[in-house]
């Protein structure tokens, strides 16, 4: 069985959680008083100082409108989920700069798997 990092696990939360709330417009203030927290505990959470307990991701996902899963999904190296991570960001965008992405990312791959 792999060993698991738990330093790096609790970072990449931290920044899963970061970009959702950036995502949502929203302060560390705001997360804060929805959760009944100080900010500093934000802070702590989105800097990876501290792991939020599964209560807490299932609380943020509530406020966030995500999956509890999404804070978990950009800390796997699967090649499945990082795919749904990028379809998510893929959907953010309007036809033309979603079709212009593609293409670089197709080229990107194509020019990195020849190296």
């Amino acid at each position: 069985m792999t060993e698991i990092n738990i330093k790096l696990l609790t970072k990449a939360i931290g920044k899963a959680i970061a970009r959702q709330r950036q995502q949502k417009a929203m302060t560390q203030e705001e997360v804060a008083e929805y959760l009944n927290i100080g900010m500093e505990a934000v802070s702590r959470m989105e800097r990876g100082i501290v792991v939020p307990t599964i209560v807490r991701l299932a609380e943020l996902a509530q406020l966030f409108d995500c999956e509890l899963t999404d804070f978990l999904r950009e800390t796997s190296n699967r090649p499945t989920e990082q795919s749904i991570i990028l379809s998510q960001q893929l959907a953010r965008l309007n036809d033309t700069d979603r079709k212009l992405l593609l293409n670089t990312m197709m080229q990107l791959v194509e020019r990195l798997a020849d190296s």
